[in-house]
């Protein structure tokens, strides 16, 4: 019989990285975890409708790259233990206060308001923290794996590094600050993902893994969606806002197909199928880099459906910027998908490279285009999109629905 302290140990909570199931789905308290990052999304996009720039879309692009990364980090995190029990739960729960700092120092990301504090300080202090927390929660769950442990450990210098460059670069400011932000982001991204592709890292359950990602899609094309009804709500009841509302919808619909439908449901199968080290790079490929253009395109999209809004019953032009936004968001929207099932699948899409051409293509209609009918091009394109690859991979749908 066992002695009390062997009993003891016995029903201990076990923290090791074992402890999630190949079938673990996504927990309400992760979904939970994403809504700090829905408020950071409205606000990058926020950022960009503010600046108005072309400079500014740049600059909004490396904050959503930060929290793309962060983000995507603690997906892998959940992969090792159950997100809402023991230290993973309060890991994240610190997690999820750093980055809702984040989202309220992205209006002074680059130019701080007066009084208060450093808002560029601020915004680096603060992702630093989220992914200082990450790590080490990671090695605390990976401390009887000494594999893991190591793969944690050759994290450590890109994420300092990268960490450095941001704080440098909020301290100095201006467009220096931009170039460093950038590198930041491609020495932690780079070094990370080149060791990570044949690493360490432990994929426990696919399913999970894939519906983490698949997750975080809705809730950019849901952000989207929120653009649209915030500059809206702004506007009184006419037939083109209710018109331009219709064709919001229609668009986020139809990027909700164009990734749901079927491409999806191919990549998780092929993940689950993959062998460790096929595995691995097939997540940090396909999934951790390749998803990045994928919620990008769609945030662009919503700042471009922002600008269609607010000139609704102008009768003017689109304009260079809100077209450039609402196809060019589109169009990489496209490009993250080609890309995704390209690392995911081996196949690339003729029809949506095509529809890519396209969208490029009528940027400048649109842009000269009053806003509805800008709008409505887009809409007929993704749509068309939808049609022709629904007939022509219909034996493909029903095969892997079955």
């Amino acid at each position: 019989m066992a002695g009390p302290d062997e009993q003891r140990r016995q029903h201990r909570p076990s923290t090791v990285v074992h402890a999630l199931t190949t079938d673990q789905r996504v927990t309400t308290f992760e979904l939970f975890f994403d809504l700090v990052y829905v408020f950071a999304l409205t606000q990058v996009t926020a950022f960009m409708a503010h600046a108005h720039s072309g400079m500014g879309v740049l600059q909004g692009l490396l904050l959503l790259a930060l929290l793309w990364w962060s983000w995507s980090a603690y997906a892998w995190l959940g992969n090792q233990a159950r997100a809402d029990l023991g230290i993973l739960r309060a890991g994240m729960g610190l997690a999820m206060a750093g980055i809702f700092v984040v989202a309220l120092a992205v209006p002074e990301a680059w130019h701080d308001a007066p009084g208060g504090l450093d808002g560029p300080l601020v915004l680096a202090s603060a992702y630093l923290f989220v992914r200082c927390v990450h790590l080490v929660v990671y090695g605390l769950l990976a401390r009887e794996d000494r594999a893991l442990v190591r793969q944690v450990v050759l994290s450590w210098p890109p994420v300092l590094a990268g960490a450095g460059l941001l704080l440098a670069g909020a301290a100095v400011g201006g467009g220096v600050q931009t170039t460093l932000f950038a590198a930041a982001i491609a020495v932690d991204w780079g070094v990370v993902y080149a060791t990570s592709r044949r690493g360490s890292w432990r994929i426990h359950s696919a399913e999970y893994f894939a519906e983490r990602y698949e997750l975080f899609v809705i809730i950019a094309i849901g952000e989207s969606l929120t653009a649209l009804g915030v500059g809206a709500a702004e506007l009184p009841v006419s037939l083109s806002l209710l018109a331009v509302a219709a064709l919001g919808v229609g668009a986020a619909m139809a990027m909700w197909w164009l990734y749901f439908d079927v491409v999806t449901l191919v990549a998780r199968r092929r993940l689950h199928e993959a062998a460790t080290e096929a595995r691995l790079a097939l997540a940090a490929g396909a999934y951790g880099v390749g998803h990045f253009p994928v919620v990008a395109g769609v945030v662009l999209t919503a700042l471009g459906i922002e600008g269609v809004v607010g000139h609704s019953d102008s009768g003017h032009g689109l304009g260079w910027f809100s077209a450039g936004a609402l196809c060019g968001g589109v169009a990489l929207y496209l490009a993250g998908l080609l890309l995704f099932g390209r690392l995911a699948v081996n196949a690339w899409g003729p029809f949506r490279l095509v529809a890519l051409v396209v969208m490029a293509a009528w940027t400048p209609a649109a842009a000269a285009l009053p806003p509805l009918a800008a709008l409505t091009g887009v809409v007929v394109i993704l749509a068309v999109l939808a049609a022709v690859e629904t007939w022509w991979f219909a034996e493909l749908r029903h095969t892997v629905r079955t």
